[in-house]
Order: C-alpha cells, then sequence, then structure tokens
C-alpha cells in the first residue's frame, strides 16, 4: 500500500491545526485495499472540523466499509496554510485514514451542504492529481462524484464532477459500486470512461451530466436533453423507504481535536411535512420517516457508552415534530447508561412544538443551547413563506424555557424575503425585544442572540422562481434591525454578510454557463468562501464579468411558470405545479398546514414514489397539526406505521388558507 505519511509529517509542525491530517479518531475504520474492491475516498470540501461530525458522509464511510467489495477513506480540504506546503512539495490530496494518494482511489466523493464551498471542490480535485474539468479525464483517472443538498441543482458543477447523486445515497452507493467494480475488471481500455458513465447514468438517483446535451437561445435556457435513448429524460431522486433499515452510523467517529457539533448525533427521523416554502431540505427530503422510538433510544445508548459524550444531539428538520419526543427525551435522561448527567440537544426546534414537557425533561441534566428560527418577523410574513408560527407560539416557548432556568436563546430569521416590507423586518427587533422581557421575569442574565441571514431561492421550492434582494437593499434592513435594537439591553444582533448572500445566489440557481465563473474564482486563489476571512465578493463579481454573464440575470430577476429552470430534468418526487400553486398562494400571503394531519395536497412525494409518511403515531392530533402526536394525547408505538389522510387527487388552486391561525378549505 502506497502511504504519504512520510512526506505528510514534516508538514504538520508548520501548520495551525496538525491534528486536521492525523486520523486516527475513535470509530475510525482500518480499511483493507485489493483489486478486487472499489475504493472510494470520502470527501468533505471544508476544513476537517466543519467536515468532521458530518453525518452522510459518516453513515457512507460505514455502510461501504461493511461490504465485501469496496472500501471506503475520508479527506477533507487542507487549510490554506497545509495547502501551500502541499503544493510546494508536491504532495496531493490524500485520505486521513491511511494517508493514501487520492489519485489510487476509483471514486473522489463530494458531499455537498453548501453553495460557497465550490471552489474547494475544484481544487480538491486538482490536489489530487485529477484534471479539474470532467471532458479532460481518461479511463486511468479516478470518478469524481457529489451528493447531498446542492446536487438538486448540479448544473453549476457539470463542468468538474462526473456524476451526481440525487436523493438518499445509502441504497445507491451499492448499485454504484457494482458498476464500477465490472469497470474495473474490465481493465479500464481506452473509450471505457464513456461506457461506465453511460451506465452509471441508468442507475435510479445518479445524474451524469456528460450523457445530457444543453441548449440554449440568447440567455434562456431551452433545453437537457439525453444523449442516448435509454438514459433517462428526467432523473428521479432515490428515497429509502425505512430509517429503521439502516441505524448508522453505528461507530460515530469521535475526533481527536475540537470539531463543530462534537457530541453524539441521532437521526430521528428523515423529511419534513410542514411545508415552509423557503426551505429546500424541507421539500427535497419528502416524505417523512421517522426512526422508532425504540431504536432511537438503542442508539442513543449505546452510543453514548463507547463515545464518552455527555451530550446527544437527536436531529432532524424539526426534532420537536418526532412522534414522542417527550417520552423519548425523557428515557435518555433517565437511561441508567446516562446517569443523569448527559445533555439532550433538540437543532431546529419549531416553536409551535416545544412544551413544558420537554422543556422540564431537559432541564433535568445539563442544559444546552436553545435555538429556534421564526424566520419571519410578522405573523403575514410567515404565512408567506408557510412558517406558521404565531407570536404566542414564540412567547410561549420562550416561558417554557425561560421558567426551567434557561438564560440564553438563539433566534434565527431571514431578510429579503417575498413581499417583505419594513414593517417585516422590524417584527423580527420587537419579536426579539418581547422574548427578552419575558425572559427577565425569570432572570436578570437573559441573552437572546438574534441572527439574520439574506435569502437566498432555492432550486425545487416554491420560491425558486424569486428574484433575490440585492446587496443594497439587505444593507439597509440590517441597518434599519440595527438602529431598532441599539438601545435593548439583551438583544444581540448578528447578521450575515449580504455580499457573501449575493455570491451564493450566482451559485445557487445557475446553468452550466456558471462553471468557468467557479473556475476563474478558483484559480484567482478564492477557496474557502464560505469562511469570513477568505471571502472576496470581487472574485465572484470579475468572474461573472469576464464570461460576459449577468449577475442581475442570474440572481435579481423573477423567473415566468413558462421558463425552462436547470434543474428540470432532476425530480425532487415534487410536481413541478404543486410548487408554482404554492408559490402564488405564498405571493397572497396564504398558508399551508401540515400534510400529515390534513387533506392530501398531491405535491407527489408520496404518490411519486410508492411510499407515505412514516410516523410513530396511529392518529392525528385532535384540532388541528399544531404541536407533535405526544403533546396533543396521541398513542405513540414504537413502531412506525404509515399515516396519510386525503385522497392523493390534486388540489387546485389554494389548497388550505391559514387565516388568523384557523385553517380555512379554499
Amino acid at each position: 500500500m502506497t502511504t504519504l505519511w512520510p512526506r505528510i509529517e514534516p508538514l504538520l509542525a508548520k501548520v495551525q491545526k496538525p491534528a486536521r491530517y492525523i486520523g486516527c479518531e475513535d470509530g475510525a475504520q482500518a480499511p483493507v485495499h485489493a483489486p478486487h474492491k472499489v475504493a472510494w475516498l470520502l470527501a468533505y470540501p471544508d476544513a476537517y472540523e466543519i467536515g468532521l461530525p458530518n453525518q452522510g458522509l459518516q453513515i457512507l464511510y460505514e455502510i461501504l466499509n461493511e461490504r465485501a467489495d469496496a472500501v471506503a477513506e475520508r479527506s477533507y480540504a487542507p487549510w490554506v496554510d497545509m495547502e501551500a506546503l502541499m503544493r510546494e512539495r508536491g504532495v496531493p490530496l490524500f485520505s486521513v485514514d491511511t494517508h493514501r494518494p487520492a489519485a489510487e482511489f476509483d471514486l473522489l466523493a463530494f458531499n455537498l451542504s453548501a453553495e460557497l464551498v465550490y471552489t474547494n471542490l475544484v481544487n480538491c480535485i486538482d490536489l489530487a492529481g485529477v484534471p479539474v474539468r470532467a471532458a479532460d479525464r481518461g479511463p486511468e483517472h479516478l470518478l469524481v462524484a457529489a451528493g447531498g443538498h446542492c446536487a438538486f441543482n448540479p448544473e453549476p458543477l457539470a463542468d468538474f464532477v462526473d456524476l451526481f447523486v440525487i436523493g438518499d445515497g445509502e441504497e445507491v452507493v451499492a448499485d454504484i459500486t457494482e458498476v464500477v467494480r465490472e469497470w474495473k475488471a474490465s481493465g479500464r481500455t481506452l473509450g471505457s470512461r464513456e461506457r461506465v458513465l453511460h451506465e452509471l447514468a441508468l442507475v435510479q438517483g445518479v445524474y451524469v451530466p456528460s450523457m445530457y446535451d444543453v441548449s440554449y437561445e440568447g440567455e434562456r435556457l431551452v433545453a437537457v436533453t439525453p444523449r442516448y435513448a435509454d438514459v433517462p429524460e428526467r432523473v428521479e431522486k432515490r428515497t429509502i423507504s425505512d430509517l429503521n433499515d439502516w441505524p448508522y452510523p453505528k461507530n460515530q467517529l469521535v475526533p481527536l481535536t475540537e470539531v463543530v457539533h462534537d457530541r453524539l448525533n441521532v437521526e430521528i427521523f428523515r423529511g419534513c411535512t410542514r411545508g415552509c416554502r423557503f426551505c429546500q431540505a424541507g421539500m427535497i427530503t419528502r416524505p417523512v420517516r421517522e426512526r422508532s422510538s425504540a431504536q432511537v433510544r438503542t442508539m442513543v445508548s449505546r452510543g453514548l457508552e463507547r463515545t464518552g459524550y455527555d451530550e446527544v444531539s437527536l436531529t432532524s428538520l424539526s426534532s420537536a415534530d418526532y412522534s414522542g419526543i417527550e417520552d423519548v427525551v425523557g428515557g435518555i435522561v433517565n437511561d441508567p447508561v446516562c446517569q443523569g448527567s448527559v445533555g439532550v440537544s433538540l437543532p431546529s426546534l419549531r416553536v409551535d412544538a416545544y412544551t413544558v414537557g420537554i422543556a422540564s425533561e431537559i432541564a433535568k441534566v445539563r442544559r444546552t443551547g436553545l435555538t429556534f428560527a421564526p424566520e419571519g418577523g410578522t405573523w403575514r410574513m410567515r404565512q408567506v413563506i408557510n412558517k406558521l408560527i404565531r407570536e404566542e407560539d414564540l412567547y410561549d416557548a420562550a416561558e417554557s424555557a425561560f421558567s426551567q432556568g434557561w438564560q440564553r436563546m438563539k433566534l434565527y430569521f431571514l431578510i429579503g424575503l417575498p413581499t417583505e416590507t419594513d414593517e417585516d423586518v422590524l417584527g423580527i427587533a420587537e419579536l426579539a425585544r418581547r422574548c427578552v422581557s419575558i425572559g427577565r421575569e425569570h432572570t436578570n442574565r437573559v441573552t437572546v442572540s438574534t441572527s439574520v441571514g439574506g435569502f437566498v431561492p432555492k432550486p425545487q421550492t416554491p420560491f425558486q422562481w424569486f428574484g433575490q434582494d440585492t446587496v443594497g437593499e439587505l444593507s439597509r434592513k440590517v441597518n434599519l434591525l440595527r438602529d431598532a435594537v441599539r438601545r435593548d439591553r439583551g438583544v444581540a444582533l448578528k447578521w450575515h454578510d449580504p455580499r457573501a448572500t449575493l455570491a451564493e445566489g450566482i451559485a445557487s440557481r445557475g446553468d452550466r454557463r456558471l462553471g468557468p465563473v467557479i473556475e476563474h474564482v478558483w484559480r484567482a486563489g478564492g477557496t474557502f468562501q464560505e469562511w469570513s476571512e477568505h471571502f472576496d465578493v470581487r472574485l465572484w463579481e470579475d468572474a461573472m464579468a469576464a464570461q460576459g454573464l449577468s449577475t442581475d440575470w442570474y440572481v435579481h430577476r423573477h423567473r415566468a411558470e413558462d421558463e425552462v429552470l436547470p434543474w428540470d430534468h432532476l425530480s425532487a418526487g415534487l410536481h413541478k405545479d404543486f410548487l408554482w400553486q404554492d408559490w402564488q398562494e405564498a405571493l397572497r400571503a396564504g398558508g399551508l398546514e401540515d400534510c400529515r394531519w390534513t387533506p392530501c395536497y398531491d405535491c407527489g412525494a408520496c404518490t411519486g414514489f410508492g411510499i407515505e409518511h412514516v410516523v410513530a403515531a396511529t392518529t392525528p392530533p385532535a384540532g388541528g397539526s399544531q404541536g407533535t402526536g405526544q403533546d396533543l394525547g396521541v398513542a405513540a408505538s414504537s413502531v412506525p406505521v404509515a399515516f396519510r389522510s386525503g385522497t392523493g387527487k390534486r388540489r387546485q388552486g389554494a389548497a388550505f388558507l391559514t387565516q388568523n391561525g384557523v385553517g380555512v378549505g379554499a
């Protein structure tokens, strides 16, 4: 086996954080390579401390290493100091498990969770010693793959990536492995790269850009068409139906150095039916699939015992929506393994599902941070974005938390949303101010950290047609908020750089013409653009100008209903007319209730994949969709069951309006 360790070790004394590159974590695999095995290098295109906790990468890492015909190792984007030394000494990208050169693997597979890492992806390909453009690679080169949420618009990276996985990766990696194994066995002869990419394009959930031709008329994209008759016109996402079949990671990695989210993470369910119109994750991961409460408790107990962590995070898009969440939290807190000393974190909390019961259970042990995301500053704005949280919901959640001894709360909001007014923006200040007032009824040390980010419309959502706010307009709204809370002791305001929001917007809804832009930014030194100390908006502006592309056309204009979008040939399982109708409903400030407990809206997620929402509650909560089944006295079983109401017929126009918090059939 080739190892670069003798060349890497001398560099470690010269970099800031050498532990990023040594591996040796508790839970790390001991992969054994062999000619008959397909070798995967799973890469996260960001710094080690960001990438190590990523659950998607860890899950695939274990699944692949359990196979007899595959082996998987990990790599992360080297920080700028290490990269400089690697290029100076001729050290290529390597795995952290065995320090094997990237070029000796069969696949280099990236997890993409944010657009501003695109230049890091190109940099890693180059460091691997592989031509950065897919068209320049031969049969001797590895295959470059990518997956994750950003893969639902892969076109900006089509020049660099050979294949994209659309949707869940647990099953599809097996299919890819089998195709690549046969390619290896054939000897990877001249011309075989085209053939193997053709075979991969036939795997459900795999999109191969080189198998499709793209045509334009002026600025407009006209069509994306397959080059072969057997290649699908529309690539359907891959969806696993039962989360209980995939209890991963079984051996979560425990790092030797500080990383973000350094705790035991257990995914309790996947998908979301709340229908927040801005949220790409909630749209593309439908339908809801809950892990059984028994399996959750087992994964937590075994994970804590093995890792020694004193905090567990129950992860999902809306953790308090999990059926029977209070019982699960209580079971963890009172588990003998925890000995009453394990903190429980519920990320992505919805304030309308957060109860005194949850707060009291968590308060029995060390209190972790509480984070809520109202997103909009007024009820009207939250109806537009379909985040149907009333002011009373937030204030009740604040009362529950502060009365149980919490002193700090984080609130997340978006600005630059469709139809937003200054009144909506100033409503953010009022909500934060009121939460501080509630907290001071219980403590004099209350802090409400209020974070504000500029909204970037995402593909496969109802807001994919919306024209994003300019940098000047976002900056004006930030200043409006700063002035509003300047004298409010207890409100700590933070905001995302509007210039970074612009760069994200360029990449988010771009087509293949963005490939040269990304390469231009990379060649100009623009790596780690998601880090404020390295971000430079001028690189993006210069790159757009150099390619003769209009930032305003890509970012700030509204799209028409009949416009061909760069991702229309990829299916997230949602009907395009459903998304358009929901976009029109947003402009009328109409809300759409949670479809788990209302008649089906036929978005396509269930009917298109032959599976339904899988929840642990067997009956819907009385009185509507607010709160979890457990909150409202619904019996919860330890084994999830399928539940879906309605006929599955398409509802035309306004599917379900909400007026003053009451659902009204339209």
